[in-house]
C-alpha cells in the first residue's frame, strides 16, 4: 500500500498546456472571488452602519455588520 503523499497524478507532457490553462485560470476565479467577497463585505458593512445610525434600523443593521465582517475575514482568509 502507498501512502498518500507518495501518490502523484501522472499527467502525459501532450497534456500539460491544457492543465497550466486550467490552474490559470481557476487561480484568477479564486482571486476574482476573494476581491468580490471583501467588496460585498464592506459594501454591508457600511451599510449595516448606517442602518444603525436609526433606531429602527438596529434590527437590520446589526447582522448586516456581522455579515460584512464575516465576508471581508473570509476574502483575507
Amino acid at each position: 500500500m502507498v501512502p498518500m503523499s507518495e501518490e502523484k497524478s501522472k499527467t502525459p507532457w501532450v497534456l500539460w498546456p491544457f492543465v497550466a490553462l486550467w490552474r490559470l485560470v481557476s487561480g484568477i476565479f479564486k482571486l476574482v472571488g476573494r476581491v468580490v467577497a471583501i467588496t460585498l463585505g464592506i459594501i454591508l458593512l457600511l451599510v449595516g452602519v448606517v442602518l444603525c445610525l436609526t433606531v429602527i434600523g438596529l434590527v437590520v443593521g446589526i447582522p448586516m455588520v456581522i455579515f460584512g465582517l464575516l465576508l471581508i475575514l473570509r476574502g483575507l482568509f
